[in-house]
């Protein structure tokens, strides 16, 4: 059997194709070819890199139209109980504790607490920071060699952005092991919806089925009312029986309830305090058509689409007194439960949970979409069969007021 040498001699790396008079076939690809190549990179720390290949990327890369940005840590304002130290040493000691750098999680509750503090004077956006590759004689210390910048100032270059999408570390809340909890939210100047998804525990299919469950009584959760607004559970007409969604008497006195309006409560703080932080970038890029922040764990989306964004320019949005959030207004709310569900996928939800939002105050061309296509597309499958699955049962209504 004959084998095949490779001849030493020969080059691995051969040398660029040029014509005779020594032009670079590739530079000529025309720039709207590599401006989709681009576009289909997205990913901001892979464009930052190729602005360093050559003059015509730099170029190039500040018109590219979609951008992703993953933030790498999620660096903590100091707390007013920590004033009394200097600030670089608390800020060094606090961003050690609570700093996330790829892959490193600091606790939920941790990380809502970094968006809703107070924020340093030295910076506007401080709660976010993506890691990059800048000159080490700049580098923190404390950062283990890695820049740090907020999205603000790694997007701020970018000139002709239409779709951008920023990923967060983690999700903000602090929820136990086996508890399911998604939310989505899409607002204006202030929220437009929010749709939420919760369950106390999760039985998921397969030969060894893995139970996630909520050690507390199924539902049991005490917390505090404090932000409920006056909450009324109003049965609605829309199904009968109880075997269609009716609630049991025990979820009223069990707190089954109250951790419903906690898990409501939750997602609306995060989603506000989100929505808050995307200020600066709305008003810098005039030119986005779709936003999303959302986060790896896909615990929650705040979405904005063009009408949303211009809504936002034109109009301020209302901070709220107490943290750096967005105001959220009077809610209207409906309520759908199921003690037991089970998916097509053999999925089985606990103590089944679907909350639609809305402001109850909303101009009329914002309620032309119904009521159950809104808030049983919000989720990706499998959950958005759970969502779709809920709405058919019975609807039960709240109101909050405004926080």
């Amino acid at each position: 059997m004959s084998s095949l040498r490779l001849d030493p001699t020969s080059k691995i790396y051969p040398e660029p194709y040029t014509t005779a008079s020594g032009i670079d076939h590739f530079d000529q690809l025309p720039d709207s070819l590599l401006l989709l190549i681009f576009n289909r990179i997205g990913d901001v720390k892979a464009l930052g890199r190729c602005c360093v290949v050559s003059r015509r990327f730099y170029s190039l890369v500040p018109q590219v139209e979609t951008v992703v940005v993953r933030v790498d840590c999620v660096i903590s304002d100091d707390d007013a109980s920590s004033a009394g130290g200097s600030s670089d040493k608390s800020r060094g000691s606090f961003s050690n504790l609570c700093r996330l750098v790829l892959g490193g999680i600091v606790k939920p509750l941790q990380a809502l607490g970094q968006f809703l503090g107070p924020k340093r004077s030295s910076s506007a956006s401080s709660s976010l920071a993506v890691g990059g590759g800048g000159s080490r004689e700049d580098d923190d210390p404390d950062q283990g060699g890695v820049t740090h910048h907020s999205p603000t100032q790694v997007l701020k270059n970018f000139n002709e952005i239409r779709f951008l999408r920023i990923e967060l570390p983690s999700g903000e809340l602090g929820i136990d092991d086996g508890v399911l909890l998604k939310w989505r939210a899409a607002f204006g100047s202030t929220l437009d919806n929010c749709v939420i998804l919760g369950a106390s525990s999760v039985i998921y299919p397969g030969p060894n089925k893995h139970i996630l469950s909520l050690d507390n009584n199924g539902d049991g959760y005490c917390g505090d009312d404090n932000g409920i607004g006056n909450a009324k559970a109003n049965a609605a007409t829309g199904g009968s029986g109880d075997d269609n969604g009716s609630i049991p008497e025990s979820f009223y006195t069990n707190g089954g309830l109250k951790l419903r309006v906690v898990w409501t409560i939750s997602s609306l703080i995060a989603a506000s305090a989100r929505h808050y932080l995307l200020q600066p970038i709305i008003a810098e890029h005039m030119t986005l058509n779709s936003l999303v922040l959302t986060d790896t764990d896909g615990q929650g989306v705040l979405c904005m689409n063009r009408d949303q964004l211009e809504e936002l320019r034109a109009k301020p949005l209302s901070a709220s007194s107490a943290s750096k959030r967005t105001l959220v207004p009077a809610l209207n709310m409906r309520l759908w439960y199921a003690s037991h569900l089970e998916l097509p996928d053999g999925t089985v939800l606990k103590g089944a949970t679907l909350v639609g939002i809305r402001p109850s105050e909303q101009p009329a061309m914002k309620k032309e979409v119904s009521d159950g296509s809104w808030v049983s597309a919000g989720f990706e499958e499998p959950y958005g069969m759970a969502a779709k699955m809920l709405v058919k049962r019975r609807t039960y209504c709240l109101e909050m007021n405004s926080f």
